[in-house]
């Protein structure tokens, strides 16, 4: 695995490259925004691990950039406890998070995860309700033949709910049955997920994605 670390800090990346390259991962360093958007369009990686705080272009631009033209998976690196960048980060298509001071042990398992998810199905899978049609493998949605974008939490619920459909799926256990109970940024976090991909598909009314009250969501079988 050959992982791209956008961040500023050379120290930490010293320390980080010596584990990773223990445990099989090779790691290329870039110490700024810039430099990393032209590494990672001058090479191949199977992941970028990116500091939310830089000088110049921050994490989160970098994010935003970085999801116009490439779906590499991306680890934000925020500060403990900042809950609004985790948020936006999610919302721009981050992967996941890690809060610094993290664990080597703990960032090298959240990165095994994100490739693993990221690698295309053996065999191609769609699933389909109402006009809406999910390509499992590419991680795509098309709603009437038109592809649109959702970040990639917003994939996975949705794939989570239609896997599901017609079956009511506790909130609290939605990010589970996602695949994300690895994702924690406060009590609503599931509803403005929701919310923001009912209007990606044009379900605003919430025919398609039902709430349940008092229980959870609901995938309607016909897309409502």
């Amino acid at each position: 695995m050959h992982v791209l670390v956008i961040d500023d800090d050379a120290r930490l990346f010293e320390l980080l490259a010596s584990y990773l390259a223990q445990n099989g991962v090779r790691a290329t360093a870039a110490p700024d925004g810039v430099r990393g958007l032209a590494a990672l369009g001058a090479g191949a990686f199977d992941a970028v691990l990116l500091d939310v705080m830089m000088p110049g272009i921050d994490g989160l631009e970098v994010c935003r950039r970085i999801r116009l033209n490439s779906r590499v998976p991306v680890i934000m690196l925020t500060a403990k406890g900042d809950e609004t960048d985790r948020v936006v980060g999610l919302e721009l298509g981050a992967d996941d998070y890690v809060a610094k001071p993290f664990s080597p042990r703990e960032l090298l398992a959240r990165l095994r995860a994100v490739v693993r998810r990221a690698q295309p199905a053996t065999e191609r899978e769609r699933l389909a309700f109402g006009d809406v049609l999910i390509d499992v493998s590419s991680r795509e949605v098309e709603v009437s033949g038109k592809r649109i974008e959702l970040t990639a939490i917003e994939f996975d619920l949705l794939l989570a709910l239609a896997k599901k459909a017609g079956r009511v799926i506790a909130r609290e256990a939605l990010l589970s049955e996602a695949g994300r109970s690895d994702v924690s940024v406060g009590e609503r976090t599931v509803d403005v997920h929701i919310s923001h991909l009912r209007q990606k598909l044009g379900d605003e009314a919430g025919r398609a994605i039902k709430t349940v009250r008092g229980a959870g969501y609901v995938l309607a079988r016909d897309g409502g």
